[in-house]
């Protein structure tokens, strides 16, 4: 079990950074205090793993339709939901989340890749099968 919670732990503060500087960088997003940022990166998290994949296979003819492009939209409504639940967490348009969920799509896959064990990083080691690799 501890296996699996460093990478979560981590994957949770790369979220939390990427928010944290997309406050800095977007006028329209903000945070009250440091709490609401932490359990904003957490929901953000659940919300991408549970309600996400639910709305890409609902809006699948669309997204097919748009090339792809819709799935944008569906990052920014993520964003939004995480907002209207988690109190002192604003964004101030739907514009702003778009953009916004861009930048930190992109931020958290280039942070996430200097991670060392993390699904995109550039240290991953190679496993075998039947092979236990001990670090």
């Amino acid at each position: 079990m501890l296996n699996n919670l460093l990478p979560f732990l981590l994957q949770w503060s790369v979220s939390a950074l990427a928010l944290w500087i997309a406050s800095h960088v977007f006028g329209g997003i903000r945070f009250a205090n440091t709490s609401s940022l932490i359990v904003s990166a957490l929901l953000l998290g659940f919300v991408n793993a549970v309600i996400r994949p639910i709305l890409i296979v609902l809006t699948l003819p669309l997204t097919v339709i748009t090339l792809g492009l819709f799935l944008l939209v569906i990052n920014a409504l993520m964003l939004l939901l995480v907002a209207a639940l988690v109190r002192g967490f604003q964004i101030s348009g739907f514009w702003t989340a778009f953009f916004a969920s861009i930048f930190i799509s992109v931020l958290s896959l280039a942070l996430g890749a200097l991670l060392p064990g993390s699904e995109t990083s550039w240290y991953r080691i190679p496993q075998t099968q039947g092979t236990t690799v001990w670090l």
